[in-house]
């Protein structure tokens, strides 16, 4: 992947407004790669649609923890969640086996290591703790372990950023191209925002300096995304795709 601009994208939850405009935006900035770090398809949005988008395209895609649990749920956990039964109703078994053939993390060449959240749990953030606050460097390389990559590439919490580490390795989070914000209660409650609506993703490229890194907000039709969402009976997830804010605990 040596001189080529990269798209990373991550945590898409069935966003497939947000997803087809910063697919047209990367384009257009003369991206080459797509890279998707997980948290696909979950979510009151579009999930097939977005199936049907990613299997005519060619990115480089791992699993997310809400991937995964798409695959482990339960009968009483999709009756009590309406929004599960819709998704897995909307992929099918085809998709199911599409999300099931998906690397949980991958060395994608002799300098970049993908994840979702860290390499060994796809629920821990690897940059931030649950009160946001950013994580010291020596526990961000605890959690690396022996990957050597010069690039570390991971998600789901949906925050964009970027932190060199002591080790020289760059860490990059593109933020969520599908959901700007959420509540959660894993493994304590706690809300991730980002104040704004956009689809965010970044776009990476080697330059005889190192890596330059460009974080992309893109405008994209939120309007759709949030009708669709009320066809689920979901208010707070229109919540978070309308102002980017989570609700308060």
């Amino acid at each position: 992947m040596k001189d080529i601009k990269i798209a990373i994208l991550s945590d898409i939850h069935g966003n497939i407004f947000a997803l087809e405009e910063v697919y047209k935006n990367a384009k257009s900035k003369g991206v080459d790669k797509f890279i998707n770090l997980g948290d696909i398809f979950y979510g009151p949005i579009e999930p097939k649609k977005t199936y049907d988008f990613l299997k005519e395209h060619d990115f480089i895609t791992i699993s997310g923890n809400q991937d995964r649990f798409l695959l482990e749920v339960d009968k009483q956990a999709i009756s009590q969640n309406p929004t599960i039964k819709f998704v897995l109703d909307e992929l099918g078994s085809e998709g199911l086996e599409w999300i099931k053939k998906l690397d949980f993390d991958l060395h994608v060449d002799k300098d970049i290591y993908i994840c979702h959240g860290t390499p060994s749990n796809d629920e821990e953030y690897l940059l931030e703790t649950f009160d946001k606050t950013i994580k010291e460097d020596k526990e961000i390389k605890n959690s690396l372990k022996d990957i050597d990559k010069s690039v570390i590439l991971c998600g789901h919490s949906h925050k964009p950023r970027l932190i060199k580490l002591s080790s020289g390795q760059i860490v990059i989070n593109p933020g969520s191209v599908g959901l700007p914000a959420y509540n959660d209660d894993v493994p304590v409650k706690h809300t991730m925002q980002n104040y704004y609506p956009h689809a965010s993703y970044a776009i990476l490229e080697k330059s005889k300096f190192g890596w330059n890194v460009d974080f992309v907000k893109v405008a994209y039709d939120v309007k759709s995304a949030v009708e669709s969402t009320k066809k689920r009976d979901r208010d707070d997830w229109v919540y978070y795709l309308k102002h980017g804010k989570g609700l308060v605990l």
